[in-house]
C-alpha cells in the first residue's frame, strides 16, 4: 500500500494527516509544538500516527512537511551571521532601501534593520550594465583577507553575492560564488541572480541576504528531521512545502530556503482550492485560524491568487513598506496575529486588545495547565462554552475552565470593570473584528466582493469564528470541511512537486520575434525542468505555465498576463488583447495607441497533483449511533446570553442531515459554532455547508 503523511507545524500545535491511497482513508493527529526543537514534535507525532493507523514508519512512502521555521528565524533574528559582497559604491543600498515613507505623518518612523550588518558588507570592483554588457571586469583584490577576518571575528556562516545588474548577466556573481566555494568550502553562498533574477536591486539583494541568513538554520533543521525519520525506519521521499504551493526536495529547500517563508499556510490554501473545485464554488475566501495566527487568501475561478513580492518582519502589521521586501513566488495571503493563543489585555487607551503576541505552545493558554497565567482567546472560548473541557482534542487533553476564568478575571475583567462573561465575549469579538477588518482591506486592494464568495474555514480555531466573521463580511455561505482542524496537513498531500523561475528581461513587444520569444521561454522552462529532474521527475511528467509582466512603455508598474498558448506566433498575437483586458480590469481603462513592453517572464513547471479529483474520508473511532451528543450552556448574545445549546458529534452526521443554530458540532481537532439562525447541511463529502442567517435573510 502507498501511505503518505502530511505534517504542518504551527505556533501552538503540529498537525498530522496520514493518507492511504488504496482505501482513500485519512488518519489524523494533533500534538503540541515543541518550540525549542520543532523536529521533536514531528518525529514523536509520526510515531504516534503510524501506530494509530496500524502501520510502521517503514511502510510510509512519502512525508510532506510545512514549517514556519524560516519566518520565525527572520522575525526573531535567529539566523546565522551573514556577509554580503556588493558592487563598489552600493554598500548602503540595504540602508537606503526605497527612500519611501510608509507613514507620511509619523516623525519617528522605524524600519526593520537589514539582516547583514554594514561592517560585513564588502565591496568589489566590477560593473555590469543594464543590458548585460561588462564595462569593468571583476577584481577580487583583498577579498580573501576580509572574508577570513569576518569568519574569524564575527562567526560568519553565510554570504550573499549581490552585484549590480546581475539579472541581465550573472557571470560575475557566478565567478564569485565559485571562488567562495573554493576558498571557504564551509560557507553557505547565495547568489542574487540565482535566488531571484529581478531587476530592482534592493528587493533582489534583500531576498538573497535573507536566503543566506536562514540557510544554516534550515540545513541543521532538515538534517535533524532526516536523521529522526531514518531512526524511525522511514525510507521514502521527504518533501517540503514552498510558499508558492508546490513541494521541494530537501536539497532544493537548502539551496532556496527563502522560498519556505509561507510554507505551512500555503498548504491550507491549496486544500481550499480543491474544495472550490469539488463543490463548484469558483470564488472562495480561504480562512485559516490556528493557535498563533489567522490567514486569508482569495481563490478566484478555483485558483488561489499568487504574487511575487511580499514583506516580512513588518514594524507595523498593516502598513505596506514597513517590512523587508522578499521577491519569491507566493500565494497571495494576508496573515495577522490572531489565534487561539493570542494574549488579551487592556491597551494604553484602556481598551481591550487581543494579540498579536501569543502564549504559543509553551506555556500556552491558562486552561492548558502548563504554567500559563495570562488570558488568551482559547481561555475565552472555553468560558463561553464553545469548547468543552473534557472533549478537547478528542478527549486526549483536558482543559481547566476555572484557570481560564481566573486568568480572564485578573487580566481583563477586573481592569476594565467587567464581569468574566462579558470580558470573555469581548476577547472573542475583538478577534472577529480584527480578522474581518484585515480581510476587508485585503479585498479592497484586490477588487474582491465577498458577497459573491463562500468561505472555507479550517484550523483549530477557524470553525469557531467562521460564521461570525462571515456575517461581518456579508459572506452568505461557510463551508467547514471534515477534518477542518488539520486541513493544512491535508493540503500538503495534494501539492505537486514544482519549481518556478522568474527572469527580468525588458523587450519591446513590437520588436519581439517568434524565434526570440521561443528562445526565452524554452530557456526558462529548461532551467525549471533541470531543477525538477534533481527531484526525480521526468520531463514528460511535467506541465509548464508561462506568464509575463507587461506595461506601457514608460510606466513604472507592471500587469501580469498569463499566456494562453506556448506556441510563439499564437501567443504574440494574443498578448496585446490579453494585456488590455487585464489592465482594464485593474484600472478601468486602457490605451490602444501606446506601445507595450514585457518586463519579466515567469515560468511555473510542476509534476502531477497527488490524488487529484479523488474523494477521501476520515478514519476514526467507531461512530456513535446518535449524532446529538448532548447539550451545554454556550454564549450567544443574539439569544440574550447563555443558552442551552445542542452539541453534535461530527463523525455521526450523515449526508443530508441538517443542523439548526445555535449549535456546536464537535470533532477531534476543532469545533464548529453555528450562530442563531444559521443552518448547516451535510453534503456527500461530509462537509458542513452553512447558510449564514443574517446574510441569507
Amino acid at each position: 500500500m502507498f501511505h503518505r503523511i502530511g505534517v504542518d507545524i504551527g505556533g501552538t500545535f503540529t498537525d498530522f494527516a496520514l493518507f492511504d491511497d488504496h482505501t482513500r482513508e485519512i488518519v489524523t493527529h494533533k500534538a503540541l509544538t515543541t518550540p525549542a526543537d520543532p523536529a521533536q514534535a514531528v518525529i514523536a507525532g509520526i510515531e504516534v500516527l503510524t501506530q494509530r493507523a496500524g502501520i510502521r514508519p517503514a511502510d510510509v512512502a512519502m512525508v510532506v512537511h510545512g514549517t514556519t521555521l524560516v519566518t520565525n528565524a527572520i522575525i526573531e533574528r535567529k539566523g546565522a551571521p551573514t556577509a554580503m559582497i556588493v558592487t563598489r559604491g552600493f554598500r548602503d543600498v540595504l540602508d537606503i532601501a526605497m527612500e519611501s515613507r510608509y507613514d507620511l505623518f509619523d516623525l519617528r518612523l522605524r524600519f526593520p534593520s537589514p539582516v547583514v550588518a554594514r561592517e560585513l558588507r564588502f565591496e568589489v570592483d566590477e560593473r555590469v550594465k543594464w543590458d548585460g554588457s561588462v564595462s569593468e571586469r571583476l577584481e577580487l583584490d583583498g577579498l580573501r583577507d576580509r572574508m577570513a577576518m569576518a569568519i574569524e571575528q564575527h562567526g560568519v556562516r553565510s554570504v550573499a553575492v549581490c552585484l549590480l545588474h546581475s539579472y541581465a548577466n550573472p557571470e560575475h556573481e557566478q565567478r564569485l560564488a565559485r571562488w567562495l566555494a573554493e576558498q571557504f568550502p564551509r560557507l553557505n553562498v547565495s547568489s542574487s541572480a540565482d535566488v531571484f533574477p529581478f531587476m530592482r536591486e534592493y528587493a533582489r539583494w534583500t531576498t538573497a541576504c535573507l536566503n543566506a541568513y536562514v540557510q544554516p538554520a534550515v540545513d541543521d533543521y532538515l538534517r535533524r528531521l532526516e536523521d529522526g525519520l531514518a531512526g524511525l525506519g522511514f525510507r521514502g521521499n521527504f518533501l517540503i512545502m514552498s510558499s508558492s504551493g508546490s513541494t521541494l526536495t530537501p536539497d532544493i529547500a537548502r539551496r532556496y530556503p527563502v522560498r519556505m517563508l509561507e510554507s505551512g499556510p500555503a498548504a491550507g490554501v491549496l486544500m481550499s482550492a480543491r474544495h472550490s473545485v469539488d463543490l463548484a464554488l469558483p470564488h472562495i475566501l480561504s480562512f485559516d485560524m490556528g493557535g498563533t495566527t489567522a490567514k486569508g487568501c482569495t481563490i478566484r475561478d478555483h485558483a488561489p491568487l499568487k504574487r511575487y513580492d511580499f514583506e516580512v518582519a513588518r514594524v507595523h502589521e498593516f502598513k505596506r513598506g514597513s517590512g523587508l521586501p522578499v521577491k519569491i513566488p507566493v500565494l497571495d495571503m494576508i496573515e495577522i496575529g490572531s489565534g487561539g493563543g493570542s494574549l488579551a489585555q487592556p491597551d494604553d487607551r484602556g481598551m481591550l486588545a487581543v494579540g498579536p503576541r501569543s502564549a504559543g505552545a509553551d506555556p500556552g493558554p491558562a486552561c492548558y495547565g502548563r504554567g500559563g497565567g495570562r488570558p488568551t482567546l482559547t481561555d475565552a472560548n472555553l468560558v463561553l462554552g464553545y469548547l468543552d473541557s473534557s472533549s478537547f482534542l478528542g478527549g486526549t487533553m483536558s482543559l481547566d475552565r476555572a484557570a481560564a476564568a481566573a486568568a480572564i478575571e485578573q487580566g481583563v475583567a477586573r481592569p476594565l470593570g467587567l464581569d468574566v462573561d462579558k470580558a470573555a465575549w469581548g476577547i472573542h469579538e475583538v478577534i472577529n473584528e480584527d480578522v474581518a477588518k484585515a480581510f476587508r482591506v485585503h479585498a479592497s486592494e484586490r477588487g474582491v466582493d465577498y458577497r459573491r464568495c463562500s468561505m472555507v474555514v479550517f484550523g483549530g480555531s477557524g470553525p469557531i469564528h467562521g460564521t461570525r466573521i462571515a456575517r461581518k463580511l456579508r459572506i452568505p455561505r461557510v463551508v467547514c470541511p471534515s477534518g477542518a482542524g488539520v486541513m493544512s496537513a491535508f493540503g500538503l498531500l495534494t501539492s505537486p512537486i514544482g519549481f518556478e523561475r522568474v527572469q527580468s528581461l525588458r523587450v519591446a513587444l513590437e520588436l519581439l520575434t517568434p524565434d526570440r520569444f521561443t528562445t526565452i521561454v524554452d530557456a526558462l522552462i529548461a532551467q525549471a525542468r533541470a531543477t525538477l529532474r534533481e527531484a526525480g521527475l521526468q520531463d514528460d511528467e511535467c506541465e509548464a505555465a508561462v506568464k509575463v509582466d507587461m506595461r506601457y512603455v514608460g510606466q513604472g508598474y507592471e500587469v501580469e498576463v498569463p499566456l494562453r498558448a506556448l506556441a510563439a506566433a499564437e501567443a504574440l498575437a494574443a498578448l496585446p488583447g490579453d494585456f488590455e483586458r487585464e489592465y482594464r480590469a485593474i484600472f478601468g481603462l486602457a490605451f490602444d495607441d501606446r506601445p507595450l513592453e514585457i518586463v519579466a517572464w515567469k515560468v511555473d513547471v510542476h509534476g502531477p497533483t497527488p490524488g487529484a479529483g479523488k474523494p477521501y474520508r476520515l478514519k476514526h473511532a467507531q461512530r456513535s449511533p446518535e449524532s446529538l451528543r448532548g447539550h451545554r450552556q454556550a454564549y450567544f448574545p443574539d439569544a440574550g446570553g447563555y443558552v442551552r445549546c445542542a452539541v453534535y458529534d461530527r463523525y455521526a452526521l450523515k449526508p443530508g442531515d441538517v443542523v439548526e443554530g445555535p449549535a456546536l458540532v464537535e470533532e477531534a481537532e476543532s469545533t464548529c459554532v453555528l450562530g442563531v439562525g444559521d443552518r448547516a447541511s451535510v453534503d456527500e463529502r461530509l462537509n458542513l455547508v452553512i447558510d449564514v442567517a443574517e446574510v441569507r435573510a
